[in-house]
């Protein structure tokens, strides 16, 4: 498996975000969705991460940074051709390694509270992630859970 930069211009990656944010909608509260579309994942503040095996699309994450020191895990997401194959383990390991090149000392993030999201929260857990309050401008919320891991 091969991680790379993505500038998002692909269609791969713009079908894979699509089903995220459609999932999101779906298994979410309207007003709960925190996943961000595509022009947003180009902001500034985000480098965005495709994973590819023979040249399929696998998956995808991003790390947001709102400080020296802080950054969010966004747009985790795995093809469902890919579940079970460490996808997700990859992503998030290659993600962790480099909010620590960059001199973070805490990753935060936030999924969803209900079934769908429990694979997501297992995963986060298995890195060492821990439940924690809301950051940045996220709201406590019935339907999110916010987890972070000191570095």
């Amino acid at each position: 498996m091969e991680i790379r930069t993505d500038d998002l211009s692909g269609p791969e990656i713009r079908a894979l975000l699509k089903s995220h944010l459609a999932d999101a909608y779906n298994n979410s509260p309207p007003d709960s969705v925190f996943a961000l579309d595509i022009s947003a994942l180009q902001g500034p503040d985000i480098t965005f991460w495709s994973i590819w095996e023979s040249g399929a699309l696998l998956g995808c994450g991003a790390l947001k940074q709102h400080s020296k020191t802080h950054g969010e895990v966004k747009s985790m997401r795995t093809d469902d051709t890919a579940l079970g194959r460490g996808v997700g383990s990859q992503m998030m390991a290659h993600i962790i390694q480099n909010a620590k090149a960059r001199g973070m000392t805490r990753l935060s993030l936030e999924t969803g509270e209900n079934a769908p999201y429990a694979p997501a929260r297992a995963l986060y857990k298995k890195f060492g992630f821990n439940i924690c309050g809301p950051f940045a401008d996220y709201k406590e919320s019935a339907f999110s859970v916010f987890m972070a891991l000191d570095l």
